[in-house]
């Protein structure tokens, strides 16, 4: 069941009129309404849950939680009015307190003892603001800070606000407001340089810098296709790099050490596909991802953990190695550098084994592998 959270910004500065003649808090309520339209079209949202929340002070800001329903959502988000300070990093934290508020209750984290991919909610949070300077009732801040501490049991246990299944995107309006923009060049929408962008990025999200209506809507259509269960992992590479495949074909050759020069693959902050059991609609796996530490029953309390694992391969080539009768678990990991280095060495029968790194010797913990169902599937993402 996803969860989706539309944190807006409310802040005065809101108010200020589009080229369009409506204001960015219009603007921003509009965009709300577009993506829950385009995301019905897909028959898995009919167990989305949205949460409303705004730079208001806490715990004002909380518009509609666990508790509201969808009617409630609507007739907040329609008397949303914009009159406060920019207070971003309160508004993030008490965006991520919201969705870990019965994480430790429900026991999906599965603290100390390993994390299991098939235990989540994946929940986006969609930021929605106009990119001003941040301020706070104490001054204005030059860079984005999140509160450290929370209210919430178990908060301690891990490192960082957010979990390894949520993810923070942001539309950041730039729509001028006097004369219409020129018509902008088809493509991608160019990330944002305000302080939100790092915060996204972390969590394996992005932002998105929009000019025009027309890019805003390019981004609503972008967003619902990042609406995917899974969860974020960081892959590092050890060891030295992979021969280049075909080296007695120079065209080939080049061409690989070209695409790759700035070799952005070593280390890669993705999310991996966690699909649900066709029958049942709820994910299934057999093994977790070990803690980084070893237990020591001494200890009296967990030490914390990252949000996201960190999971070194090796490339190393080597046959995949499948016992008979033990299962195992196998993921997707979403487009990449890493992805897209691997299918250009089209080696779809070899692949790579994956580390988790422990204060004691290593553990083996699975293979990547370039199955041809997956270059197929990855082929048809990347066009």
């Amino acid at each position: 069941m996803p969860i989706l959270v539309f944190l807006l910004d409310t802040s005065a500065s809101m108010n200020q009129r589009t080229y369009l003649g409506t204001t960015y808090l219009d603007v921003a309520k509009g965009a709300v309404e577009v993506f829950m339209k385009l995301r019905a079209r897909d028959p898995a949202s009919r167990g989305d849950r949205y949460m409303l929340v705004t730079f208001d002070d806490p715990p004002y800001g909380v518009k509609a939680g666990w508790k509201e329903n969808h009617a409630t959502f609507m007739c907040e988000l329609k008397n949303l009015q914009a009159s406060g300070l920019t207070t971003l990093g309160h508004a993030l934290r008490t965006a991520f307190d919201l969705l870990n508020l019965n994480r430790l209750v429900s026991g999906i984290d599965n603290y100390g003892q390993g994390r299991n991919p098939f235990f989540l909610e994946p929940s986006v949070i969609i930021t929605i603001t106009d990119g001003n300077k941040l301020t706070h009732s104490s001054g204005v801040p030059d860079e984005l800070h999140l509160p450290l501490n929370s209210p919430l049991a178990g908060s301690e246990l891990t490192k960082e606000p957010f979990r390894w299944d949520q993810r923070l995107f942001a539309l950041v309006l730039r729509l001028p407001g006097a004369t219409t923009p020129d018509s902008e060049q088809l493509g991608s929408v160019p990330t944002d340089e305000s302080a939100i962008t790092q915060m996204c990025e972390v969590t394996g999200g992005r932002s998105y810098c929009v000019r025009t209506q027309r890019m805003l809507n390019q981004c609503l259509e972008s967003l619902v296709q990042k609406v995917q269960s899974g969860v974020v992992l960081n892959f590092e590479k050890t060891g030295p790099d992979p021969p280049l495949v075909g080296e007695e074909s120079s065209v080939e050759s080049s061409r690989t050490v070209s695409s790759f020069s700035s070799q952005a693959w070593h280390s890669c902050h993705k999310l991996i596909y966690v699909r649900p059991n066709p029958k049942t609609g709820v994910p299934v796996g057999h093994w977790p991802i070990p803690e980084s530490f070893w237990p020591d029953q001494n200890s009296p309390t967990l030490p914390p953990r990252s949000s996201h694992p960190v999971v070194r391969f090796s490339c190393v080539d080597c046959e995949p190695m499948v016992i008979d009768k033990l299962p195992f678990d196998k993921y997707e990991l979403e487009p990449s550098p890493l992805t897209q280095f691997i299918l250009e060495r089209k080696s779809p029968h070899m692949c790579w084994q994956v580390w988790q790194i422990f204060t004691l010797p290593s553990a083996l913990l699975a293979s990547i592998k370039c199955h041809r169902l997956c270059l197929k599937d990855l082929s048809e993402q990347q066009k």
